[in-house]
């Protein structure tokens, strides 16, 4: 059924759609009303059950969401910093209770105190401002540290548009089987997580016979503590862009989506006027500089889904669908956006390759450590005395990233949780253990993900930061599989019994659990979740001890 509805939603392709369209239609009340929701289906000959179960999946889209004015982030970073609800008795002074909603997490983890009102967000001391802010809905942009350690592939000063495109003319001179070669050599991975190799995608999308393919830039950056996307798509939008239209003429792609998520409205304004800049360049549409490609881009807002940041569940969101994760295979290089040939690639992972074409593979190559080549960049969040984004080479020392770019930890902190809800969870002791690459994390039963640190301070209980990891899955999953739809559930029941009476969790029980998680879900979402829960009960069992049984 669902590829016929990828069918049916990609009769309008990119042009109109539908995903795009409902959200228009909950601008202005929160939610799309079901006389919209009966147009829509209409016009896209899609079942109103389609519709109407698309549209309520999301946050920013539910019922529940008509009538929201300000919005409190209650990421991971925020919880852990305690910052929220000083804020929401703030916000409660100026708001009904049925004015504010929830979002997570608005990339503002380097001071907290995070919420969105009128389009945009708000942090640090910002709250102090609500009145004037709440009336002209002024920006008050924040600050955080930039700069690297080693080679500044993706921190580099911006030369300008008109130079820094030079490296397109580079590349369309040259065979697309030699730009893919330079991909091959430089063994540049998936820095969204998986670690896998983009030229492998490339390749395949590349051979797959399709008039139509496409480019899609997965900047659903869900993970709470994680904001090196949105740095890049504020600050480096141009590398984004144009390793978007690098890959798109290797594989044969004229379009380019870039799926940002709708709590980063200031990314999604700097990347729009970054593509008018290319336009006005005259760099975009037909036979591009007389080479024969042609390529456009469209930016899609999402609306507040974690899976959509899973590549599957993405191309169905774009699509207007639910935003499930599909069975695979086929692939998305196969089968993808609208059933097309689709490669769907990671922000940081994209803006690699206007470097790596520029200055070669093997250049890349050098900089890394083993199969992780390259450098990586690392979100600090507001536990550090230098928070912000710093990009060191893979292979960096944990140590060198904690105590000399980040200063150190302003407050006492007894473990990190690195890599995102799914990541490993870290104690503070394992930090000289540690190095910031794909196999050093691994072989210490960790994920270096996309290496944002969150910071859990002594004084937090552990077991109710696990709690929060069980609520947080059990919000976010698809529901398609049972493993992750119902498993988080009974573990944040399990946690939460346990925290609020005298009622002890079963080991076996708890560890079966897990373990069903793990092998059973069709995605990380599930799949990932026991890595920090098996971290919890490894590195601080005697913390727990309280709440499992003997």
């Amino acid at each position: 059924m669902s590829k016929n509805l990828s069918e049916l939603s990609g009769r309008k392709g990119l042009r109109e759609n539908l995903f795009e369209e409902l959200g228009i239609a909950s601008a202005q009340t929160g939610t799309p009303s079901a006389e919209k929701m009966d147009k829509l289906a209409e016009d896209f000959l899609m079942g109103k059950a389609n519709v109407y179960g698309a549209a309520t999946f999301y946050d920013f889209m539910r019922p529940e969401n008509k009538g929201k004015k300000v919005y409190v982030c209650n990421g991971s970073s925020c919880l852990t910093a305690g910052t929220q609800d000083a804020l929401k008795d703030t916000l409660g002074k100026h708001f009904k209770a049925e004015e504010v909603g929830e979002m997570c997490c608005l990339g503002r983890c380097h001071e907290n105190a995070s919420f969105h009102i009128g389009g945009k967000n708000y942090s640090g001391k910002a709250i102090e401002e609500i009145e004037s802010i709440k009336e002209s809905h002024k920006a008050v942009i924040d600050q955080y540290h930039i700069a690297s350690s080693g080679t500044p592939v993706l921190t580099h000063e911006f030369p300008g548009v008109e130079k820094y495109y030079q490296t397109l003319k580079l590349a369309l001179g040259k065979t697309k089987e030699d730009l893919l070669n330079e991909l091959k050599i430089s063994g540049l991975r998936g820095r969204g997580g998986a670690g896998f190799p983009i030229s492998f995608k490339l390749e395949s999308a590349k051979n797959t016979p399709g008039a139509q393919k496409y480019i899609v830039c997965n900047a659903d950056e869900g993970d709470p503590g994680a904001y090196s996307d949105r740095y890049l798509l504020e600050y480096q939008p141009h590398s984004v862009l144009l390793g978007m239209m690098i890959a798109g003429y290797i594989v044969g792609a004229n379009a380019g989506v870039v799926y940002i998520r709708g709590e980063y409205p200031e990314s999604i304004e700097i990347t729009e006027k970054a593509i008018d800049e290319i336009r006005n360049l005259n760099l975009l549409g037909n036979n591009i500089l007389g080479s024969g490609f042609d390529f456009e881009f469209k930016v899609i807002r999402a609306m507040g889904a974690y899976i959509c940041g899973e590549e599957t569940a993405l191309l169905s969101s774009i699509e207007g669908q639910r935003p499930e994760v599909r069975v695979r295979p086929p692939y998305p290089t196969q089968q993808g956006l609208f059933n097309k040939p689709t490669v769907v690639n990671n922000v940081e992972t994209l803006a690699c390759i206007p470097y790596i074409i520029e200055q070669g593979g093997s250049k890349f190559t050098a900089i890394g450590k083993g199969k992780s080549t390259g450098t990586k960049l690392v979100s600090l969040d507001g536990f550090f005395n230098k928070p912000g984004i710093y990009e060191v080479d893979m292979g960096t020392p944990l140590s060198i990233v904690v105590n000399d770019l980040g200063g150190g930890f302003r407050s006492k902190i007894k473990a990190m949780h690195i890599g995102g809800p799914l990541g490993g969870l870290v104690p503070v002791d394992k930090i000289n253990d540690l190095s910031i690459d794909f196999e050093s994390f691994n072989e210490n039963g960790f994920l270096l993900g996309h290496a944002s640190v969150v910071c859990i301070p002594e004084n937090y209980p552990i077991i109710k930061y696990i709690e929060h990891l069980f609520q947080f899955t059990a919000h976010e999953s698809c529901g398609k599989c049972f493993p992750c739809r119902l498993g988080s559930v009974r573990g944040y029941e399990l946690v939460n019994k346990a925290m609020n009476s005298d009622y002890k969790i079963d080991r076996e029980l708890f560890t079966d659990l897990i373990t069903t998680m793990e092998i059973g879900s069709l995605c990380a979402l599930g799949g990932g979740l026991p890595l920090p829960m098996r971290n919890a009960l490894q590195y601080f069992e005697t913390e727990l001890k309280p709440y499992f049984e003997v």
